[in-house]
């Protein structure tokens, strides 16, 4: 359904779709509460800024293979407790393995659940992200 629909909308009309990962940790790190590498709460307005940048077309990003990522100095860390100002490059880091083992896990045991059910248009989103990665 979701497929059909994409192809049918007009593109300028489609929602803008972000991932972000508010709950990343790094355990080996005592500075960080809970070893959260961003603080969460009211701080998510940063990101959030951020996109609502992006979809009003500020130059705020850089390409990468999985997608557009805040440039260096793009979101606002005015106040932000040093600790979190720190992760900071790890956290806008792509981890290329990482990615590539995602990948192949979703190819062996997410995307088998579906069968033929699977729109083709899946694995064409997926072989197009390996390819970037690939070439990372």
């Amino acid at each position: 359904h979701w497929v059909d629909v994409g192809a049918k909308a007009d593109q300028d009309k489609l929602p803008k779709i972000f991932y972000v990962n508010w709950f990343r940790k790094d355990e080996n790190n005592p500075d960080l509460p809970g070893g959260f590498m961003w603080p969460g709460y009211g701080d998510n307005s940063r990101v959030l800024a951020w996109i609502f940048d992006r979809c009003d077309g500020v130059d705020n990003a850089v390409d990468t293979p999985i997608g557009l990522m805040p440039k260096e100095g793009a979101l606002n860390t005015d106040g932000l407790a040093d600790y979190y100002k720190k992760t900071l490059p790890e956290i806008l880091k792509v981890d290329v393995e990482g990615w590539k083992k995602e990948v192949k896990d979703i190819r062996e045991n997410h995307y088998p659940k579906f069968g033929k059910h699977l729109p083709k248009e899946l694995n064409a989103i997926l072989d197009d992200l390996e390819s970037r990665l690939n070439k990372a």
